[in-house]
């Protein structure tokens, strides 16, 4: 059974409807990425699978029980999230940060124990950030910052990844090292991971299971070679292009046409 499903999902903000009567179902032990244009519904999607967005019609379901029935905290200890451009206090430090993560796990009798202590810790070293713990988060790179980010979901010590665009704002070789983690996490920690991205070709490179969604609907999903084509492209996107293999890991990627030519 898929432990993260969508059945007939409509999600909205205020009037305006966004996502219509979607199915979806998420791959367990997988990264699933969502790609499409602005606009379409990817983060909106994501929202509602986090239970961040209550569903106008339709219902999430979480190990096969709906979402709704599910008390916040109890999700905490299942779904780790990511929003989209997180901010924290001023003056708090990495592990002020991580330890954040530990909250669903605290009770009125239990507050902190020897268990929130170790999956800190061990969140501090799977990112790369145990040297930079006591760092203020302000004095950091863009991609420490986003790896301190990704620690606080990693202390939640959840089997599934919500992230909405990990990689944004980040310059490509911060890119590389961010997607580089959530594929470790993925493949030695057996992480379910769902995360919203706009590059095609890194999306091809590190997806295992690719959603293409067009106008709050899924236009294709399957294996990134299934899913990538020049009928997508231009469908989905109004691009044309030509699809190649990647020359490092022979993935789809997508080379963009253009009328212009260089003399």
């Amino acid at each position: 059974m898929n432990r993260l499903t969508a059945k007939q999902l409509t999600l909205a903000y205020d009037s305006k409807v966004i996502i219509q009567h979607l199915d979806v179902e998420i791959p367990t032990g997988q990264i699933t990425v969502l790609v499409g244009a602005n606009g379409c519904g990817k983060s909106t999607l994501l929202r509602g699978l986090a239970r961040l967005l209550k569903p106008r019609q339709g219902m999430v379901y979480l190990d096969g029980k709906a979402i709704t029935q599910l008390s916040s905290q109890g999700i905490a200890k299942r779904l780790g999230i990511l929003p989209q451009n997180p901010t924290a206090p001023e003056g708090l430090t990495v592990k002020d940060l991580v330890a954040q993560g530990r909250y669903p796990h605290q009770t009125w009798w239990q507050q902190w124990s020897k268990e929130d202590e170790s999956q800190v810790e061990k969140a501090l070293e799977t990112t790369g950030m145990a040297d930079l713990a006591d760092r203020d988060l302000d004095t950091l790179s863009g991609g420490q910052r986003q790896r301190a980010w990704i620690a606080i979901a990693l202390a939640q010590n959840t089997d599934i990844l919500l992230l909405d665009e990990p990689t944004t704002f980040l310059d490509l070789a911060h890119q590389i090292e961010v997607l580089d983690l959530l594929s470790h996490l993925n493949q030695c920690e057996g992480k379910t991971i769902v995360m919203v991205l706009h590059d095609l070709n890194l999306a091809c490179r590190y997806a295992d299971y690719l959603v293409a969604m067009h106008e709050g609907q899924i236009y294709s999903q399957g294996k990134p070679s299934e899913v990538m084509t020049q009928t997508m492209v231009q469908d989905v996107f109004h691009l044309k292009c030509c699809i190649v293999p990647d020359p490092i890991t022979a993935t789809p990627m997508c080379v963009p046409l253009s009328g212009r030519r260089k003399s």
